[in-house]
């Protein structure tokens, strides 16, 4: 049973999670306004279909090596200290790509901007989940893909508004959610769990007196980290039997959650649908069209992790996200016979949005953050960064291949497909984990209990 949280233990924990969210702004920010920039920098720049998707994909190039770096990082100098670093790089990495006078100097900014938003991807939702309450974790984890997807639709709204303007402008409002997550993070609390880890119990003691309701509980949960301390393990302990579960569990949604084309609809939605008949205006709305659907995907899958569950909300979710691909798959095949439906492709396309973003997009960081146990959680988090990234960055470089070589139809008629593959996946190999403390998913990783759920036996409810 969870005891009340009392109005300041409540209101720090929020602004915790609100101040480490602003990196999710900046991600989806800094990897959505390409979407709009492309249409800009593609002409002046002079380039094809190659170079559209190098520029693009730079930055979750950097995004893949700096989220690996960022799992020592902050298992060596805390949770709260690389995540200003990563706003640091942020900030260098907009100046960088808002000045840059030719592709290769674009490129490489995005590259150092990708740097920090694989960081930001790694550490943010790591360092909410080891100070939010087991009862709110995923919706205060949540924030973080939250703040990712209201950074792609401002990013949508900048990209249509500057439309007539310089994409350097698109590109240089970024500094401003930088600077404020540098500045923020100053003031805030280290991880206490990641203070345990590093023996300073008194220390943890302190951070958590403070986020949670009562000095009792306080000294319950540091009891129950102390009695599951472990000090940091090596690389080489993810690949024991008794943590492959939440290894298999965590990187599968990883990948499944890029290879499913999320990324490939945010990043081209208005190349495709311009090279669809779209005007440039209507193909640039109907990217702020996806952005707002996914950003009430995303209220409504933060609600649905604690209400349901995270299991439940992915299986209920991805056959619909599947089948709406199939209908957008056929739209383009009847297109390509002179058969134009053009806002039913729309429709099909936020349906899939809405169902994809709303299961996998969300669930991905609360899973990857909380199944690990603490001696490898800061490199449990990184691998799944790193297989975002790198599924991402296969997706972003192929993209605009496939829909060259198979049609648009083709494209998404495989998407459709690896979404419910999605479903399958999560049927046999990721359990729930609503309502557990962190020390309760390790004790079940511990006694071989981690799958019970998805094998198809039932969970006991948490409590």
């Amino acid at each position: 049973m969870n005891e009340k949280e009392n109005p300041q233990s409540k209101l720090l924990i929020n602004v915790i999670a609100g101040i480490s969210a602003a990196g999710g702004l900046l991600f989806g920010y800094d990897t959505g306004i390409i979407s709009a920039a492309l249409l800009q920098i593609t002409p002046q720049f002079h380039l094809d279909i190659g170079g559209q998707q190098i520029v693009t994909s730079a930055i979750i190039a950097g995004a893949l090596v700096g989220c690996m770096g960022a799992a020592p990082l902050s298992d060596r100098c805390g949770r709260r200290r690389t995540v200003m670093v990563a706003a640091a790089i942020f900030i260098i990495g907009t100046l960088v790509a808002a000045l840059a006078d030719s592709t290769s100097m674009l490129t490489v900014a995005r590259f150092v901007l990708g740097l920090a938003v694989g960081a930001a991807s790694q550490i943010v939702p790591l360092y909410i989940s080891e100070l939010a309450p087991a009862h709110r974790r995923g919706r205060l984890v949540g924030l973080f893909q939250f703040a990712v997807v209201s950074g792609i639709l401002v990013s949508y709204i900048a990209g249509y508004l500057l439309r007539h303007e310089s994409w350097r402008l698109m590109f240089g409002l970024g500094i401003i959610p930088a600077v404020i997550l540098l500045l923020g993070m100053a003031f805030l609390p280290n991880s206490p769990r990641w203070l345990a880890m590093r023996g300073d119990f008194d220390g943890a003691r302190t951070v958590l007196r403070r986020v949670r309701s009562s000095h009792r509980t306080a000294e319950q949960e540091l009891q129950s980290i102390i009695d599951a301390h472990d000090r940091q393990a090596p690389w080489s302990e993810l690949a024991r039997p008794w943590i492959r579960p939440a290894l298999v569990a965590a990187v599968g949604v990883a990948l499944l959650c890029q290879l499913s084309g999320i990324n490939a609809v945010l990043y081209y939605a208005p190349t495709i649908f311009s090279g669809a008949g779209f005007g440039e205006g209507s193909a640039l709305l109907t990217s702020v069209a996806v952005g707002v659907a996914i950003i009430v995907a995303t209220l409504f899958g933060n609600w649905a992790v604690e209400a349901i569950g995270r299991r439940a909300l992915l299986l209920w979710f991805l056959p619909g996200a599947s089948l709406c691909l199939l209908v957008l798959a056929e739209l383009f095949h009847m297109q390509a016979t002179g058969t134009s439906h053009p806002w039913l492709m729309v429709a099909a396309l936020l349906g899939y949005a809405v169902l994809n973003v709303g299961s996998l997009s969300v669930t991905i960081w609360i899973i990857g953050a909380e199944v690990f146990p603490l001696s490898v959680r800061g490199k449990g988090m990184g691998l799944v960064a790193a297989a975002h990234w790198a599924a991402d960055l296969l997706i972003s470089l192929t993209t605009l291949s496939m829909v060259q070589s198979f049609g648009a139809g083709g494209t998404f008629l495989l998407f459709g497909l690896v979404n419910a593959l999605a479903f399958l996946f999560v049927l046999r190999f990721v359990p729930e984990t609503r309502g557990l403390s962190l020390e309760e998913i390790e004790g079940r990783l511990r006694e071989g209990t981690f799958l019970r759920t998805a094998s198809g036996h039932r969970l006991g409810r948490a409590r």
